[in-house]
């Protein structure tokens, strides 16, 4: 890829640093134009299971080294990631650390940051468009709505050690946040439901499981918190997936836009039966 960025003054990537860039959650047109800058610039680039041959192809002049991490496959320790992050900018190269998403948003970002600060090494950090907000928006789910929501929470669905997240406050998420987003949460989702009754959301709320998130083979389901368990094995879906859980999801009625741009209408123009305009209040 060859165009010119259009006019700024963007940022040099100088020998010697790395820079720790989120690549977006999937479609290569998600990609901010600082990460394309650092795309054109890099020596090496080590980049996560989540990010796509597209973005890579943009960057044929650099090195390519595989860092990613997926739930029950072999994966490369964390600790050597980040070490070997340290030993490529030792090297005087221009390093690029591609993550999916966005790299301080359940990414390890802040973990590789501050071991590369810790030996010396300068870095950037380049945001990217987190799939708790896009991936949600391709599937037709705004993750606030006025007369949804004025709060939402972001959660993993399972901590260092694999398992559902025993740190988290589950009876204050449920009482305190209208939309919960839940990232790599399939595994344990039947729990995480359970808890989330069990504290006072009903059985019947709304949750939408996204797959694939901006890609062309994403898949995305509409269940209730009762059966979303039995409704992501009954359609056989597999990760990355995100998970919304919310009155939010009901809008994807109306706002399916994948849906529509494929000749389906949409299913109900009013799904929150306010009998007003949407602007209007």
């Amino acid at each position: 890829m060859t165009d010119p960025l259009p006019p700024h003054d963007w940022p040099q990537m100088h020998p010697g640093w790395v820079w720790l860039c989120g690549a977006g959650p999937g479609d290569p047109g998600l990609m901010t134009l600082h990460g394309l800058n650092a795309l054109r610039q890099a020596d090496v680039i080590v980049y996560d299971a989540l990010v796509g041959d597209g973005i890579l192809d943009w960057a044929p002049q650099a090195e390519r080294e595989y860092a990613g991490k997926r739930g029950g496959k072999p994966s490369a320790k964390q600790r050597d990631i980040s070490l070997r992050l340290v030993d490529l900018a030792r090297q005087g190269k221009r390093v690029l650390r591609l993550k999916g998403g966005d790299p301080f948003v359940f990414g390890r970002g802040g973990e590789e940051a501050q071991t590369l600060v810790q030996h010396g090494i300068p870095i950037r950090i380049v945001p990217g468009i987190t799939a708790g907000i896009a991936g949600l928006a391709y599937a037709g789910v705004p993750v606030t709505h006025r007369d949804v929501n004025q709060s939402v929470t972001f959660v993993t669905g399972h901590d260092a050690t694999g398992n559902a997240p025993t740190a988290l406050d589950w009876t204050g998420i449920a009482r305190g946040s209208q939309v919960i987003v839940i990232y790599m949460g399939m595994k344990h989702i039947g729990q995480i439901a359970t808890q989330l009754i069990a504290a006072g959301r009903a059985p019947t709320e709304p949750v939408a499981v996204t797959t694939t998130a901006t890609l062309a083979e994403q898949q995305t389901i509409e269940t209730t918190l009762a059966t979303v368990e039995a409704d992501i094995a009954k359609a056989e879906l597999t990760p990355p997936a995100i998970i919304c859980i919310g009155q939010a999801v009901t809008l994807r009625q109306v706002l399916d836009w994948q849906a529509m741009a494929r000749g389906i209408p949409a299913r109900k123009l009013d799904p929150l039966d306010r009998g007003r305009p949407a602007e209007a209040g």
